[in-house]
């Protein structure tokens, strides 16, 4: 009998765990693509009358490039005036937010800008949590100052409200105006995230969530405590507090599908930047309780390692570790088109697709980038400030 080769042994065995990770990879994608498409797009009824007072919660800090685009969407909501307020809250911003803001409600009476000086407040959870406490909505919806919303936004989101009695809604979120290659990488990967995001609420489980397109009963925030016991996290002023009201109210968590519901916002503009928003967003991942997100996002990150090492290893492996690479870079390559083609489609953005190969290679780089430095770096820089 001949001595095993260990190195043979060895590979195998790799090659085995690689496939596998392939394999898992595409039943992830593959669910998420068909709980996309199961997910029913939803319309308003033709017989809603809207009676439900809303206040629009927006958190601001240096936003005077972005915050006139944002206010003046508000003003073109087909909502009726009388049955919404908005409430700014500005924090601690250091070029003309909170000028901006004031004039702008000068000429809106349903608008009330804060300054957070006043209550000593230096977080995005504890600026809502601020205007949580001064509304008097009974529904709360909430958006970031650099989004333009939708017209029938409000309207839409109080006839999805009083339709579903329901206690927490997410609605997509899409980037615009990309002027550059990372730009446009933002901007499919960002349409990715939403059909993730809506396969999520269609299966009951995985559930995530934008704060730049959100709405809750103020009455259901302040049952859950708001965001006591998740203040202390820089981020997850949308995605914990839905796993919270989640874990009280799980029949009535909902994914509003509608495209005339959609908010949209920028793109980072440069690479700094961009890394330092998905370091912040990562940073959530620690605290999923969730272990099939945990599971999901492993696959992701392992089967990405696991074609870049096949592919460093073709040097000295030969053509085995080289068609292993192209098996599994054509795998991940064909999934991908066909779970992002399908929201680029219900969105209108094929034109995302153009450059595809190239988003491509960028989302491997991406993944094992962020992956790696989201578990070693603790800190990070947001609009001025050191976040931990």
């Amino acid at each position: 009998m001949l001595p095993p080769n260990w190195s043979e042994i060895a590979y195998a065995v790799w090659a085995f765990t690689s496939l596998v990770l392939a394999v898992g990879y595409v039943f992830t994608v593959e669910k998420y693509r068909s709980g996309w498409r199961e997910l029913p797009e939803w319309t308003p009824s033709h017989s809603f009358f809207p009676s439900v007072k809303i206040t629009v919660v927006i958190p601001a800090r240096n936003e005077a490039a972005n915050l006139q685009a944002c206010l003046a969407s508000i003003a073109k909501q087909t909502y009726p005036i009388g049955l919404f307020e908005v409430i700014l809250l500005d924090d601690h911003s250091e070029d003309e937010t909170f000028l901006q803001a004031q004039n702008f409600a000068q000429n809106h009476p349903n608008v009330r800008v804060v300054s957070l000086s006043d209550y000593k407040v230096t977080s995005k959870k504890k600026a809502i949590e601020t205007g949580v406490s001064l509304a008097t909505g009974e529904l709360i919806v909430c958006t970031d100052a650099d989004c333009l919303l939708p017209p029938d936004w409000l309207w839409h989101m109080a006839a999805f409200f009083e339709e579903k009695k329901a206690k927490f809604i997410a609605a997509p979120v899409n980037f615009y105006q990309e002027g550059n290659w990372l730009q446009r990488f933002q901007s499919l990967d960002f349409l990715g995230m939403m059909g993730v995001t809506g396969a999520g609420f269609q299966a009951g489980s995985g559930l995530l969530c934008n704060g730049a397109n959100l709405a809750y009963p103020k009455a259901v925030f302040q049952q859950v405590g708001g965001f006591e016991g998740i203040s202390r996290l820089a981020s997850g002023d949308d995605m914990l507090l839905l796993h919270k009201v989640a874990k009280q109210y799980p029949a009535a968590v909902f994914f509003l599908k509608n495209r005339a519901s959609t908010v949209l916002t920028s793109t980072q503009p440069d690479l700094r930047s961009f890394i330092s928003q998905r370091l912040r967003w990562a940073s959530k991942s620690r605290n999923y309780s969730d272990w099939r997100v945990t599971l999901r996002l492993g696959v992701v990150f392992l089967l990405c390692w696991a074609i870049v090492l096949n592919l460093v290893s073709t040097g000295w492996l030969g053509w085995p570790a080289a068609l292993l690479t192209g098996v599994l870079f054509l795998v991940k390559t064909v999934v991908d088109f066909r779970f992002l083609g399908e929201l680029c489609r219900y969105f209108g953005r094929q034109d995302l697709m153009r450059r595809y190969l190239l988003s491509q290679l960028l989302h491997i780089a991406y993944i094992l980038g962020i992956g790696t430095l989201a578990n070693l770096v603790r800190q990070y820089e947001w609009k001025g400030r050191r976040q931990y």
